[in-house]
């Protein structure tokens, strides 16, 4: 079996590894597809050295079955096809003792805090485990884990049916978030400045502008009779979309922040003060997001395969980073083990 072990300074070393054997409450995974994310982009290019040991191994967004299962694990079984929930919260602060280990004061993300999937047997906690079902496409699969993304920041929203929803940024997020609106009957504009996802998202069946040629306030103005967005979702994570958030929602409209700032961004909080105006964070899922995203992908209801822009061998993983980084017109990048 092999690993891509990150050594920093965006080096990979793909080499042989020693497969973990699972131990109390935990599996060996046999990883088929582990999908690469702008988190793994970010480790990448240096940020958040702090919590990785070198050498480290990536990858959170993955399909696979299991290999081995460990002692005191029951209900599952070697052949078990599982995505994971790469989160293993601590189960003592307060927020985990409020019921919130999602954002566990002391979460360790398995991926980053830990060795992640970009490895041929991957071992992690029985507990983070969900299972896959037989129609789901193992590729489409490794797709799981940004859908329950999405999936958890509609559900923050709580956007419903004919309301009017807006999306700033457009990466694979922004357009996951999208389709999960549309699936809730939401009506949906989404703004990118990349001309490639806009026409992307057109292609999906999503309305999609670039606000760098339309006025996007007017915009939406104009469509809801100058009230007003009733939900919107800042994905970009820029300056420009912190700005543009305040200005698009109603009286008493909802503004969830998806996107991690580089920086701490100006904020109109008059506008917040003048419109009632309700701010969410949303970070990461719990497990009802990823069973939702689970039946969600297995329905055919998302067009999951226009989104993989393509798969590569662990020893192309240092090109797909390539790729990513590029932007243009690369979206998803599959790594096949």
């Amino acid at each position: 079996m092999q690993a891509a072990y990150f050594e920093g300074r965006e080096t990979f070393r793909v080499s042989d590894c020693v497969p973990v054997e699972p131990g109390n409450g935990q599996v060996q995974i046999r990883v088929q597809y582990c999908g690469l994310c702008g988190t793994d982009l970010h480790l990448f290019h240096g940020a958040m050295a702090h919590r990785l040991t070198l050498p480290h191994v990536m990858g959170h967004e993955m399909s696979g079955t299991i290999a081995a299962v460990g002692a005191e694990v029951s209900g599952w079984k070697t052949g078990d096809r599982v995505t994971v929930r790469p989160l293993d919260p601590c189960g003592a602060c307060p927020a985990c003792a409020a019921g919130h280990s999602h954002i566990c004061h002391n979460l360790k993300f398995i991926g980053i805090d830990r060795p992640g999937a970009l490895q041929g047997l991957w071992t992690v906690p029985a507990h983070t485990l969900h299972r896959l079902p037989d129609e789901l496409d193992m590729r489409q699969a490794a797709m799981v884990e940004p859908i329950a993304v999405a999936c958890h920041d509609v559900r923050l929203s709580e956007v419903a049916a004919g309301e009017t929803a807006v999306v700033i940024g457009g990466g694979p997020i922004g357009i996951l978030i999208a389709l999960v609106a549309k699936t809730r009957g939401a009506r949906v504009l989404l703004a990118e400045v990349n001309d490639f996802r806009v026409k992307l998202a057109r292609d999906l069946g999503i309305d999609a502008v670039n606000p760098r040629g339309a006025d996007l306030a007017a915009l939406v103005g104009g469509r809801t009779g100058g009230a007003g967005a009733d939900v919107v979702f800042e994905v970009s994570g820029s300056q420009a979309g912190a700005e543009m958030m305040t200005k698009l929602p109603r009286t008493r409209g909802r503004i969830v922040v998806v996107a991690i700032y580089g920086e701490a961004p100006k904020v109109d909080l008059f506008r917040f003060f003048w419109r009632e105006l309700k701010l969410a964070g949303a970070r990461v899922y719990e497990a009802e997001d990823f069973e939702r995203a689970i039946g969600l992908a297995a329905s055919g209801a998302l067009p999951l395969e226009r989104l993989i822009t393509g798969v590569v061998p662990l020893e192309g993983l240092t090109g797909g980073m390539r790729q990513m980084e590029r932007g243009g017109d690369c979206m998803k990048i599959l790594v096949s083990l």
